[in-house]
């Protein structure tokens, strides 16, 4: 299968939903199109080279995948690389995945922070607010690249109004950590916390930093009632 098409594919589903009956019906228009999008996410969940790394849970890859297409219909997405982050797990284990959805490839599979407010080792609760030192949840667009006092970070544009959308007002941004390691985990028996930002494993910090950077999708998962009430991307 030709790996590159399948986004194209997916991107471009409610344009060819076959008629069946009277396609003016606007409720036959939305399950038709909800079964489409469910069909193409099934299909690219299946074919994901997953280089050797464990996938997502479908949950969390659907919810993203939902987005992310939204969002680069809206010609905000202008580098292909879906960043997506799944809360619901816990803060031991590797959680966060940088996919090239050109190629429909898993390129990083590590760990990640969640804010020190949010929980100890699962996270449970999620902030907006200034000073909070809770994550926020749903979708970002990644911006540019800065030093500050954890080395080379990206800045973050939250997209979801009321949800995450004081990212770069509450300087949430991916950066590297020390406290993000396995070294820590065994010390601590569990992983360290942040002030909020998404922060990764110092070795790979500017790896990823940079493949990511200027205008990729961030998404950060978590099954949260509120966040599902409150979203406008997904359903």
């Amino acid at each position: 299968m030709n790996y590159k098409l399948l986004p194209v594919l997916l991107f471009g589903f409610f344009s060819f939903i076959t008629p069946t009956k009277n396609t003016t019906d606007p409720t036959y228009i939305a399950t038709s199109t909800k079964t489409a999008f469910e069909s193409k996410v099934f299909s690219l969940y299946n074919n994901l080279n997953s280089n050797n790394f464990k996938i997502p849970q479908l949950e969390s890859f659907s919810k993203a995948l939902e987005g992310f297409y939204q969002l680069k219909q809206k010609g905000l997405i202008q580098n292909d690389i879906l960043t997506l982050v799944d809360f619901s797990l816990s803060a031991n284990s590797k959680r966060l995945w940088v996919i090239d959805m050109t190629t429909n490839t898993i390129l990083y599979h590590t760990l990640v922070a969640h804010g020190r407010n949010s929980g100890e080792e699962f996270a449970a609760t999620f902030s907006n607010k200034s000073e909070s030192f809770q994550s926020s949840l749903g979708f970002y667009l990644t911006g540019e690249t800065y030093i500050g006092k954890h080395g080379l970070s990206l800045r973050l544009d939250g997209l979801e109004k009321g949800i995450n959308d004081n990212a770069r007002e509450r300087a949430v941004v991916i950066h590297g950590a020390d406290y993000v390691s396995e070294k820590f985990i065994k010390q601590n028996k569990r992983l360290g916390r942040s002030q909020g930002c998404p922060a990764l494993p110092v070795e790979l910090n500017q790896e990823i930093i940079q493949l990511i950077k200027e205008k990729s999708c961030l998404f950060i998962y978590h099954p949260s009632r509120s966040y599902k009430i409150a979203s406008k991307l997904i359903s």
